[in-house]
């Protein structure tokens, strides 16, 4: 987010400290960051009005999408404000006077487990999954056993009191979580305001080659679609939903006929919401950039 309101309340999913919170703090420095115990809480909070935004993953660059955001999001009728990136770094926690030889077990969730898989194993040290990571810092804080770890945030480590044994121990040093920022009501950026993503969901019809057909809009009017997936709908193999990406504003004449070509082959076509490009993508595009001068070639 580039625009930061004030007096905001901001909901996000986990215990205080979790990377949610984090995001929270960098994206939103002023406002009043608000815990509750799932992602639909955090978004129904949004929708009775108790917080302003909900601050919610959707994917890491490691460990892939959120899977349980795709299938909330259709029915949570919320808004996509913005974007926020967080590079996550995963610290070893444990009570003060622990020492990393006495270290048995590490408790966090499932998907920074799998982040830090390789300390773990060249540690010695058995992953035991929980809820989440802020909340397995909780327990080692309360346990007061010298043999439990927490993997958690250094946010984390000063709500309840632990000392880091060991600092980013992330096998990827990429490990960056894409947030988005839910609100009720829609709040589109403008097409002059910067590059902007459009989000949406659609359905194509059941006939022969139809999402082939849907997605051709966008290559012939030159509109780059950022990302592209599919889940699956009311326990079924047959209806499929998908989640798209784009970039552009629905206000331009390419992205206009793109969209439209697209609801000729959809069934259904929802657009959450048009915002903001994070700085992120740029400066990691740039990161990713062959030096200026270089065509690949060293010979």
């Amino acid at each position: 987010m580039t625009t930061t309101p004030t007096a905001t309340r901001i909901a996000y999913q986990g215990e205080p400290g979790a990377n949610s919170h984090l995001a929270c703090t960098e994206a939103f420095p002023d406002a009043e960051a608000v815990a509750y115990p799932t992602f639909e809480d955090a978004l129904a909070a949004v929708k009775t009005g108790d917080t302003h935004f909900a601050m919610i993953p959707i994917e890491n660059s490691v460990a892939g999408r959120v899977a349980d955001i795709h299938h909330l999001l259709p029915g949570a009728n919320l808004y996509i404000v913005g974007e926020h990136f967080l590079r996550v770094r995963h610290q070893l926690m444990a009570i003060k006077g622990a020492d990393i030889k006495s270290i048995k077990k590490a408790l966090s969730h499932t998907q920074a487990l799998g982040q830090c898989r390789k300390t773990l194993r060249d540690l010695g040290i058995a992953p035991v999954p929980e809820a989440d990571t802020a909340g397995s810092a909780r327990i080692v804080s309360e346990s007061r056993d010298p043999a439990l770890a927490a993997i958690a945030s250094t946010l984390a480590a000063e709500i309840y009191g632990l000392e880091i044994l060991r600092s980013d121990i992330e096998d990827e040093a990429h490990n960056t979580t894409r947030f988005i920022v839910l609100a009720k009501d829609p709040d589109d950026a403008e097409p002059e305001d910067g590059p902007v993503i459009t989000t949406f969901l659609f359905r194509v019809r059941n006939v022969p080659a139809a999402l082939y057909k849907a997605l051709g809009g966008f290559a012939t009017n030159g509109v780059n679609m950022m990302k592209l997936e599919s889940y699956q709908l009311e326990g079924t193999f047959n209806a499929t939903m998908f989640h798209a990406d784009i970039q552009g504003h629905p206000a331009e004449r390419s992205v206009q006929l793109a969209l439209e070509e697209l609801s000729f082959f959809s069934t259904e076509l929802r657009i959450l919401g048009t915002y903001l490009a994070s700085p992120y993508r740029e400066e990691a595009a740039r990161a990713a950039a062959p030096p200026t001068g270089t065509n690949g070639n060293h010979g």
